[in-house]
C-alpha cells in the first residue's frame, strides 16, 4: 500500500506521513530502539529486536508492495520519529476481514497530534484494503493511548490481567479493542 500526506503539528512543524521503503530500514530500527526504550507500554524491549537494517528494509518493501498491509512512517526534518501499521490477522477466510494495528511515537513528539494522525491514516488504509475490523491491544495504564482510541471509536471487547509481563512493573493488564470499519 502507498500513503503520503503532509500534516502540520500542534507546534507548527511539518510532518510527513508516508509508507516506509526499503531504504528506510536503519531509520526505522533507530526509531524502534528509541521508542521501545522510552515506554513500558509497547510489545517488546529494544534488546529483543532480531532484525538488522537489511531485513527491516525488506519488510518495509514488502509492506509498500502489499495490497492490504502497510507501515507508515512519521518523518520530521528527515528523521523517522514514529511508525504505525496495519497487518492482516491472517489469510484464512475466517479471519481475512480483520487487521491488527500498532503504533509508536518518540516521546519528544508526544502531544503534537502525530499519534492521532498515524492512527487515522491506518484506519483509512484498513478501509481501503477492505477490512471490516481493526484490532489493537493497549496497556490499561496507558490512559493517553486508551483515550485516543476511544475517541476514534475503538471499543473494548476484553481484558487480559496478565497480558504483558514488564521487567520493571510486573504484570500489566491489556485491553483488547476493535473498530468496526
Amino acid at each position: 500500500m502507498k500513503y503520503n500526506q503532509i500534516i502540520e503539528l500542534k507546534n507548527g512543524m511539518e510532518c510527513c506521513l508516508r509508507n516506509g521503503t526499503e531504504h528506510d530500514g536503519q531509520a526505522v530500527l533507530d526509531n524502534l530502539y528509541l521508542t521501545h526504550g522510552q515506554t513500558d507500554y509497547l510489545l517488546s524491549y529494544p534488546d529483543e529486536n532480531r532484525f538488522d537494517a537489511m531485513q527491516e528494509g525488506r519488510l518495509l518493501k514488502e509492506k509498500s508492495e502489499s495490497e492490504n498491509e502497510i507501515e507508515i512512517l512519521a518523518v520530521v526534518d528527515n528523521v523517522v520519529i514514529g511508525t504505525a501499521g496495519i497487518e492482516a490477522a491472517g489469510t484464512k477466510y475466517k479471519v481475512r476481514h480483520r487487521a491488527e494495528f500498532g503504533i509508536s511515537v518518540a516521546k519528544e513528539f508526544w502531544g503534537l497530534g502525530i499519534g492521532q494522525a498515524l492512527m487515522n491514516a491506518c484506519i483509512d488504509c484498513a478501509r481501503a484494503a477492505g477490512y471490516i475490523q481493526l484490532e489493537l491491544d493497549v496497556a490499561a495504564e496507558n490512559v493517553r493511548a486508551l483515550t485516543m482510541y476511544q475517541k476514534a471509536g475503538f471499543a473494548e471487547y476484553g481484558r487480559n490481567p496478565k497480558g504483558f509481563r514488564s521487567r520493571t512493573a510486573g504484570f500489566q493488564e491489556i485491553i483488547h479493542m476493535r473498530l468496526e470499519l
